[in-house]
């Protein structure tokens, strides 16, 4: 017997890699986590070493019979699971479950670990085996383990305290508890108006702009003109102390460099998938999951990305090379440094065995494997391609100028800046995205004419603008990320799964690629902020996953930790279960007494959000909601102005039903007409069935987004896909319907049943089926 089996995480690899290592290797595949807690109170036991009871998960049971099986025949067991803290926590359960049924008797066991599936990669880690790591295995259980402990405790508290199906995370409240506070930060912001100063002027041909600076001597700030009036007043004063030109009085040139990002981690490649390709946290750990662990380049699979959770910037050396010649034959050898370029990784816990996520071989091209992937895989290799050559070469040189000009006297002043671009260096290849378009627009200049100084350049325009302060912006999944790190909140593997339960459980809402708190995930906030404030506190949770951290570096032991948070933790649950009741936390008293009774009222949360009820129910049942003025509520209905009922004439009138706001005849019950609030959209396409009507988009009363004919009820031919104005090319049906899967990504297809045709679409669904 000298036969070898290799356990992987993934079914997609087996093949792969049985055929890297020979007809002396059998792979299979763990199907990812093959134990996991009980699902019942006692799992984790506090009072004995907080020892851990295990089940196999059912849908594995399979999978670990298959592997039991094949251990009986070989000498040598091979851990291969992935190169992280749950790759090592899933060989060792692998491992424990052999070990309990007594498989692993005189063989061998030994831990392997690769950072890519390419056959080098993995001949070379079969070669150089290692041991199970106890220190990475001991912080996985103790993640699991507060995990456990906290969810099985604190949840049950908010079942009676706010209402049933309710959970709270270790690391997810404190997540909930940014955007809910990025949301009290933009309800308490108080608009400001300003008024801003440009001039418009003309030097060599080319029109350029300029800001005022400074007035009568003053210098400006943002608020220095607060009112319509004064702002053209200035104005005025300006343009007739200019007589039509400005000087060009202080002319300043300078060169800067600009240097490339370092290469993807996962936290930066979500969040660049984010800005770039409109990708969520999942979706790209879904696509790069696919990238690294192999795609069919024709006979052959091969794994196109290294491993795609990890935290380290660094790249082998062998890479550097390659990238660096890569670099030399396709952009010039004038584009590669001197020295290669070294990154530092931020993360105190990044094991720089690890490498930065990289293409597997930089000769494969993009353009060379796009045949071989689907759309979406194709965008993310792309990305992941150009931003490793691009941290490889040099920076790009930018000659800054900034002008000052002065109008009538040396006392008003405007700048002009501008930049150009000498060299481009990396920025041939690319260039980082940013999260919002304030923070774009500041990074992009103008490219100003020749001027010199003492010349008159001509005046054409000074324009007085209008702005307002705008709040913080709601945070994007690109910048939750973000914040997330800067904080030290949870680590790279766990975004993903921090996003889908805050949306899963209905704390959030996602519109418009922002995030929204909902009703339910304020209260829960609310509670955990004013009860277990210490649990939810940022530095907190930081501070505590640095310790997790240590656990697996071997510089703590993991009991010790886990007492130090659990007493403290079980004393407050045990408090909070006598001192807070139900009331505290679902209501919120409001200076306002009750139109029906007199008594107080107060804001509540009832089955579809908050709203504003009697204290005095069930005696008194006076509702209305939240938001809606005392006098609108108790006096008649909104009426819509300008329109009647297209039935019988009677006015309509702004109703709100169980699905929010619609429009209804004042007339109901005798007449039933209602629509909705919101006016459909146009898409531009015309009806294909009717040839009468527009395709209008409508949004249903549940909420979901649908398309239909406007000569309903005439015509009844409606899509739940954004339509677009192409024909297919197969049946010729007039349109196509944009259709978005996560299997396949977005495509044109053609919504007719029977004709099949479908093709990768290239653009954003959004910039056609709105928000």
């Amino acid at each position: 017997m000298s036969k070898s089996l290799v356990i992987v995480e993934s079914p997609a690899k087996c093949k792969t890699i049985e055929k890297y290592l020979g007809k002396d290797f059998q792979v299979l595949a763990s199907y990812g986590h093959v134990r996991d807690l009980i699902p019942k109170e006692g799992a984790v036991d506090p009072d004995n070493g907080f020892a851990m009871k295990y089940q196999v998960i059912d849908r594995n049971q399979r999978h670990l019979q298959e592997i039991g099986k094949a251990v009986k025949n070989v000498d040598t067991l091979y851990l291969a699971t992935d190169p992280d803290r749950e790759g090592e926590a899933i060989s060792w359960h692998v491992f424990e479950h052999l070990k309990e049924k007594k498989l692993l008797k005189d063989k061998e066991v030994r831990r392997v670990v690769f950072h890519e599936i390419t056959k080098k990669a993995v001949t070379e880690a079969i070669a150089h085996p290692t041991e199970l790591s106890n220190s990475l295995v001991n912080a996985q259980q103790a993640r699991r383990a507060l995990d456990y402990l906290v969810g099985f405790n604190l949840s049950p508290l908010l079942w009676k305290k706010i209402r049933r199906g309710l959970s709270a995370g270790r690391v997810q409240s404190p997540a909930l508890r940014m955007i809910v506070e990025r949301e009290m930060e933009i309800e308490a912001f108080k608009t400001r108006e300003y008024w801003s100063h440009t001039a418009e002027a003309n030097a060599q041909g080319q029109v350029f702009k300029a800001k005022l600076t400074h007035f009568n001597g003053e210098k400006l700030n943002q608020f220095s003109f607060t009112d319509e009036t004064q702002a053209h007043q200035v104005r005025q004063t300006l343009l007739d102390a200019a007589d039509g030109q400005l000087i060009v009085a202080k002319l300043e040139k300078k060169q800067r460099s600009k240097h490339p990002a370092p290469p993807f981690i996962t936290s930066t490649l979500q969040q660049e998938a984010a800005r770039k390709l409109g990708f969520t946290t999942k979706r790209t750990m879904m696509v790069a999951q696919q990238l690294y662990e192999g795609i069919d380049l024709g006979g052959e699979t091969v794994g196109l990305i290294s491993y795609m959770r990890t935290d380290s910037v660094n790249l082998a050396e062998e890479a550097i090379a390659d990238i660096r010649g890569l670099i030399a034959e396709k952009y010039g050898a004038e584009n590669v440094p001197k020295e290669p370029r070294q990154f530092k990784t931020k993360s105190k816990n990044a094991q720089e065995a690890h490498e930065a996520i990289r293409p597997t071989s930089v000769q494969r091209l993009p353009d060379q494997v796009k045949g071989r992937l689907t759309a979406e895989q194709f965008k993310l290799y792309d990305l992941i391609w150009k931003r490793t050559v691009a941290c490889q070469m040099i920076h790009a040189t930018l000659n800054q100028v900034a002008v000052d000009l002065n109008c009538g006297s040396d006392k008003n002043v405007f700048r002009a800046t501008g930049s150009t671009v000498t060299n481009p260096g990396f920025m041939m290849v690319y260039l980082e995205g940013v999260d919002d378009s304030k923070e774009a627009a500041d990074d992009q200049e103008s490219i100003l004419p020749p001027m010199e100084e003492g010349r008159p350049v001509k005046l054409q325009e000074i324009v007085a603008a209008q702005h307002f302060t705008e709040p913080p912006p709601r945070y994007s999944e690109a910048s939750l990320v973000k914040a997330l790190e800067e904080y030290g909140i949870g680590r790279p593997s766990t975004y993903a799964a921090i996003i889908s339960t805050l949306q899963n459980r209905e704390y959030v809402t996602i519109e418009n690629k922002r995030f929204y708190p909902t009703d339910v995930g304020r209260i829960v906030n609310k509670f955990l902020t004013e009860h277990f404030t210490k649990y939810v506190d940022y530095s907190f949770t930081a501070n505590l996953e640095d310790e997790l951290d240590a656990v697996s570096r071997g510089e703590k032991d993991w009991i010790p930790l886990m007492n130090d948070f659990w007493r403290p933790f079980t004393q407050l649950i045990n408090e909070k279960e006598e001192s807070v009741q139900r009331k505290d936390v679902t209501q919120e008293s409001i200076d306002e007494k009750c139109p029906e009774c007199g008594s107080a009222l107060s804001i509540r949360l009832g089955r579809n959000g908050r709203f504003i009820g009697c204290t005095n129910y069930p005696t008194c049942s006076y509702t209305r909601n939240l938001g809606e003025d005392n006098a609108v509520a108790t006096g008649e209905p909104e009426v819509v102005e300008g329109r009647v009922c297209p039935k019988c004439e009677s006015a309509l009138v702004i109703k709100t039903g169980r699905y929010g706001k619609f429009v209804g005849c004042s007339a109901y019950p005798k007449c039933k007409h209602i629509e909705p609030l919101e006016k459909p959209q146009e898409t531009g396409v015309e009806c294909p069935q009717c040839k009468k009507g527009a395709i209008l988009k409508r949004k249903a009363r549940s909420g979901k987004i649908f398309y239909s004919c406007s000569e309903y009820p005439k015509c009844d031919y409606a899509l739940w896909d954004a339509p677009i104005k192409e024909e297919c090319p197969d049946c010729h049906w007039p349109i196509l319907t944009l259709k978005t899967t996560k299997r396949r990504g977005t495509e044109k297809v053609c919504p007719q049943k029977e004709c099949k045709y479908a093709t990768p679409y290239e653009g954003d669904a959004a910039d056609v089926s709105g928000p």
